[in-house]
This record gives C-alpha cells, structure tokens and sequence, in this order.
C-alpha cells in the first residue's frame, strides 16, 4: 500500500495534516518526528510532510530529524516549522522574525510562482493561513524561491530536483484559500 508519513513536531495540525491527505484518498500515518531513516525506510512512503511545531528549530531542545532522512530520495513537503527544519538541516539559516522582517499571522496574501508544481494550476495570488515567529534568512543550496508576501521574501521554496518543499503557511486549514490543491498537487504530481 503506497503511504505518506507525517512527522509530528508537536503541531496542533498534524491530525489535521492526515486528515486532508486522507480526503485525497491517500493512506497516511503520522509517527513521531524521532523516527530513524531505517524505519522510514522498512515503511516506504512514497512522500513525507514534516509538520509544524511550536519550537524555533535554531533551538538546542528543538524536535529535529535525522539528516539522512534527506538522503532517502523520498518526496518531502515542510509546513511551517517543516519547512524551516528542513532548510535549515540542509544548510539554510533559520532567524527569529520582527515585525518589520517577516513575523506573520493571520490571513496573508501570497503571491506564487505557478511554474512550481505544488503550485501549478493555481493563481498566482490568494490567500494563505500565517503562523510563524521565525523565517528563513538563507534558503539552502538548489532551492529557490517559490512564494512571497509583503512581510516575507521566503514564504515557499522548492527543489524540484530532489522534489522538496517547503511552506511557511499552512495549506491544511480551512483558510489557506488552495492548501487543499497544494496538498493535492504534493501527493499527485
């Protein structure tokens, strides 16, 4: 049976995460963020979401992952503090926000570059669901930015080579006008 993994960093949505994969009649299981690269491996998802989570990932009492998890060739999609973990355990540099440098919350207008393929057949803008108190200072080597909004230049980015992505908003809610498409076109494309 083809399955996603939801790694859990203590997001209030990572049931939330499943139960839209699911809707895209997609099995999924969402196991702690601790589990080794040799599980995942047993598993043999065919994508990984790294969920939210509450922490700053700079932190030394962060949840992180194995950094070979990266080295799986598996499809991987960050959300929030996903993203930012994944970018900074690939050699980004992840900063506490301000208001003035990209500290978001709330219903945020995003503009995308739908040549991405989670993005693809989407407008180019609409509106995302915030939640972050961090950013991306640095996107690591062979990503590139896929999505802005005023506050923040790194909302979304993506390398489509090795079929990562990251977002910093959260296409699992309600809010996030097209998450569900996002989600969609993560799990299909």
């Amino acid at each position: 049976m083809e399955t996603v993994l939801i790694l859990d960093f203590g997001a209030q949505y990572s049931q939330l995460i499943a139960r839209r994969v699911r809707e895209q009649n997609v099995y999924c299981e969402v196991k702690p963020c601790s589990i080794s690269p040799a599980e995942i491996e047993k598993i043999a998802p065919i994508g990984i979401i790294l969920s939210g989570g509450p922490q700053s990932v700079y932190e030394s009492v962060s949840p992180h992952v194995d950094p070979a998890l990266f080295a799986l060739g598996i499809p991987v999609l960050g959300i929030c503090y996903g993203c930012q973990l994944m970018a900074y355990s690939l050699g980004g540099t992840v900063a506490a926000a301000t208001e003035a440098t990209a500290r978001e919350y709330g219903k945020t207008l995003t503009e995308f570059d739908t040549d991405c393929s989670i993005f693809r057949g989407l407008p180019a803008s609409s509106v995302t669901w915030m939640s972050h108190g961090d950013y991306m200072a640095r996107v690591p080597a062979g990503f590139r930015l896929t999505a802005h909004s005023a506050a923040c230049a790194h909302v979304a980015i993506a390398d489509e080579v090795r079929r990562f992505y990251g977002v910093q908003f959260h296409p699992e809610v309600s809010h996030t006008e097209y998450g569900t498409r996002m989600l969609h076109n993560f799990l299909y494309e």
